[in-house]
């Protein structure tokens, strides 16, 4: 690989990571946090709500398309503003007590998404601008990589570290890597985009909407749309309820950061950039198959580890092989995804994917807490039917087959 496309993949890769430090907070420590506090599973299952910007960002990523600055750059006179509001609200956060103010904490950690989450159009259009057909593998794996590191951050090291510098330097260190990316973006020349795609002249709305209304109505869309929308549904119950299932097996939270929010987003993060080898080696829908089948086994673990009891071994274990195996599958089916964006609305058409994708989690927490609170299921129960609803999205394979060497849509000149 080229010398400046490691340099582009490595600029990807942080601005990714601080996207994902107020998810990884939310998703991680903040469970443990409230349930520790006494709240009730079916609340808790709830906040997945705080991440709500991540499922409409569709809807103002026109916006980001149709508008930039060509003096400062298309894509960075959307990200620098956003960094820097980032930075700022994490730097609020930190003078927020951690007891008695929790609506106030809960409103800021919504802000967080809804700033990084509107970045992550502009940096998804930078990566489609940029990357090359080759690149896709490995580009994908930098945003995958760079966003769990984020979390891993956000959710792991500085939660352990809080023990130390407190709530208050968890937040300003978050403030303080999320600066340092806005000013090794600050000083990045954004390269022009890798071919025409119109972009030299601001578009129309009616050109905007109507180039994506043409990339939406190709052969296999509504197949590849309905596949986005469900592959993570069954993990995504099974991830909600399984830190809440170790703290109430009486798992610490010190142990529940470091094996899950530390060594688990480790393992997924390998996971994540093999995932990105494997997407450059074989075709992608290989890949798909391979990586979904593996990662029934570890869903299985958890259910297996309700059934049987907690024990040190099997939670690590089941851990670090979901973590990998769900790692390596997200990677190769956002690669799967930006090859079949149409680069002349390259933000808008790929953040729909990503919408879609958002939004066939989003039922999974509300589900799993009330299936565990009002039906009185027991978590293996979930696990079992989160691990069910994985093996059958396995058939939504196969009318996808038929479109496996299909071309991704290419400018038209």
């Amino acid at each position: 690989m080229k010398k400046l496309s490691v340099r582009k993949l490595g600029l990807l890769s942080a601005l990714y990571f601080v996207q994902g430090m107020p998810f990884g907070f939310q998703a991680t420590a903040l469970p443990v946090y409230l349930r520790m506090q006494g709240v009730s599973v079916g609340a808790i299952g709830f906040i997945g709500l705080l991440a709500l910007p991540w499922l409409f960002k569709a809807l103002w990523a026109p916006l980001v398309d149709r508008y930039g600055s060509a003096r400062i750059g298309r894509r960075k006179s959307w990200i620098l503003p956003l960094q820097a509001a980032l930075a700022a609200t994490c730097a609020v956060a930190a003078f927020v007590p951690v007891e008695g103010a929790l609506p106030a904490l809960l409103g800021l950690i919504f802000l967080m998404n809804l700033f990084a989450a509107t970045q992550d159009i502009a940096v998804d259009g930078f990566a489609v601008d940029s990357l090359r057909p080759e690149e896709l593998g490995f580009g994908n794996a930098a945003q995958v990589v760079g966003y769990k590191l984020g979390m891993l951050t956000g959710g792991g090291l500085l939660v352990w570290a809080s023990q130390y510098i407190g709530w208050k330097g968890l937040f300003l260190s978050m403030a303080a890597l999320s600066l340092s990316v806005f000013t090794l973006m600050a000083f990045t020349r954004e390269p022009a985009p890798r071919e025409s795609s119109g972009s030299e002249e601001r578009k129309s709305w009616r050109e905007v909407l109507g180039q994506l209304k043409e990339a939406l109505l190709l052969p296999g869309t509504a197949w590849m749309l309905l596949f986005i929308g469900t592959y993570k549904l069954g993990e995504t119950m099974s991830d909600v309820l399984y830190k809440l299932f170790l703290v109430d097996a009486g798992i610490r939270p010190e142990q529940i950061g470091l094996w899950v929010g530390t060594w688990g987003q480790g393992a997924s993060i390998l996971g994540s950039a093999l995932g990105g080898l494997l997407a450059t080696r074989v075709p992608l829908f290989r890949a798909l198959a391979l990586t979904t089948t593996l990662r029934l086994f570890p869903l299985l673990g958890r259910w297996w580890l309700a059934q049987t009891g907690v024990t040190e071994a099997g939670v690590i274990g089941v851990t670090i092989a979901e973590e990998f195996f769900g790692g390596a599958l997200t990677t190769v089916v956002f690669a799967f995804m930006m090859s079949r964006v149409d680069r002349r609305v390259g933000a808008t058409h790929y953040t729909l994917f990503a919408s879609i994708e958002v939004a066939g989690k989003a039922p999974a927490g509300p589900i799993a807490g009330q299936l565990f609170d009002r039906a009185h299921w027991s978590y293996a129960q979930v696990f079992l039917l989160g691990a069910g609803l994985s093996a059958a999205f396995l058939f939504l394979l196969l009318p996808l087959r038929e479109q496996k060497d299909a071309p991704a849509p290419q400018p038209s000149s």
